[in-house]
């Protein structure tokens, strides 16, 4: 009896030390609350704008010179939103996309004006552009989704 309990609670802490390993966490990763669809920021971003939020999506780009951001999918096919971390404080791997990532950080709009082409000699036509990102100070994988 005392070795079926001693043998039941190795499975038991084995099996949860594996399961804690495959957790991958970046910065401060992610603290408890809910989180908050992409799709819900991108629907009305001044109401996010400079808050914290918490999003989960599915990695589908990185930063292929130091790892210093990820294009997060949103819930809503074609949307996506960029999640950058401080340069060399946090880096990414390039394996981490297709891996769902849990994100915090601050959401910011940054919209940047640029000066095009002219549509006539002499006039010059201005743009502004809209990016929407979260400054992240953490996150976190499960590289085999067993949260």
């Amino acid at each position: 009896m005392r070795r079926t309990m001693t043998v039941t609670l190795l499975i038991v802490l084995l099996v949860a030390g594996i399961a804690e390993a495959k957790v991958k966490k970046y910065g401060k990763g992610v603290s408890k609350g809910e989180y908050t669809k992409i799709s819900t920021i991108l629907a009305d971003p001044e109401a996010y704008n400079g808050k914290v939020v918490r999003v989960e999506g599915t990695a589908v780009g990185v930063c292929a010179h130091r790892g210093c951001w990820l294009t997060l999918a949103s819930d809503v096919e074609g949307q996506t939103i960029r999640f950058k971390v401080e340069d060399g404080v946090i880096i990414f791997p390039k394996e981490i996309v297709g891996e769902t990532v849990k994100g915090e950080g601050v959401f910011t709009i940054n919209k940047v004006e640029t000066i095009c082409d002219a549509t006539k000699p002499g006039e010059a036509e201005e743009k502004c552009e809209t990016f929407y990102q979260i400054s992240g100070t953490g996150a976190k994988v499960n590289w085999d989704e067993i949260w």
